[in-house]
């Protein structure tokens, strides 16, 4: 009986210690994927040569040839917000981007708050209309009370699509189109064809066809050199295509 006892308790030390080891793995690989070290779509946007960023003010002062020279070919930068909000960094991340070889274009968080009229001239106030950038950025995501509480499809519809006609009227190409797999499938589906789509999915690749999509932005968890904000993090996003074809969609 005592030999039986002696087996079982060394049978319950190895599996507790095997458990406490699964426990600590698990957990180490958890702190690795949150500081952006190991990331479950590295390997999933191996075979896109075009990647680039998204920036705003959370990344804090960036100094521009550092981060371009870091494989980049692309960089979006945050511009504005509703119908008043102009991010504090755009100006100068506009002119220090512009200033290295990267493809750069500005992006407007939508609100549902305020016309799509009056936001398209909130962007247009502040986004220059230069040859060689790439076209502007409609970011349609839920925010605050509505993820909760979500607009109408008519109502979004309403304000999203006076913005797009404006923006595509002022710079002369159409606008992109940036959000979530959530919000495609509710409100835009494939209505939206005409405007080059932009999706977020940081987890999996993008339950799109290739065809449906032109930009992805595959990791909101990794870590570059060049700034020194609050946020360690940087968005990594690739293209469908080759560099000459990002090329081809700059403006006139």
């Amino acid at each position: 009986m005592d030999g039986k006892r002696t087996a079982r308790r060394r049978w319950w030390r190895w599996a507790a210690a095997a458990a406490a080891a699964l426990v600590l793995t698990g957990g180490g690989l958890a702190l690795l994927a949150w500081n952006g070290v190991i990331w479950p779509n590295r390997f999933a946007v191996g075979g896109y040569d075009v990647r680039g960023v998204d920036v705003s003010a959370y990344q804090g002062e960036i100094d521009w040839p550092v981060l371009a020279e870091q494989d980049l070919d692309f960089a979006f930068l945050k511009a504005t917000e509703g119908s008043s909000h102009v991010d504090e960094r755009f100006a100068a991340n506009w002119a220090g981007a512009r200033d290295t070889d990267l493809l750069v274009g500005a992006y407007h968080f939508l609100s549902f708050e305020s016309s799509g009229q009056d936001q398209a001239a909130h962007l247009i106030e502040q986004v220059p209309d230069e040859p060689g950038t790439l076209p502007p950025v409609v970011d349609v995501e839920y925010y605050g009370e509505f993820a909760d509480s979500p607009p109408s499809v008519d109502e979004l519809r309403g304000i999203l699509d006076p913005m797009l006609a404006a923006l595509e009227d002022h710079y002369g190409a159409p606008p992109i189109i940036y959000t979530t797999q959530e919000v495609r499938s509710t409100y835009l589906g494939d209505d939206y064809g005409d405007y080059p789509l932009w999706i977020r999915s940081v987890v999996t690749a993008p339950d799109l066809p290739r065809r449906d999509w032109t930009f992805w932005q595959y990791s909101d968890r990794d870590v570059l050199d060049g700034y020194s904000g609050e946020e360690t993090h940087i968005d990594m996003n690739v293209f469908d295509g080759s560099l000459d074809d990002l090329r081809a969609m700059t403006l006139d």
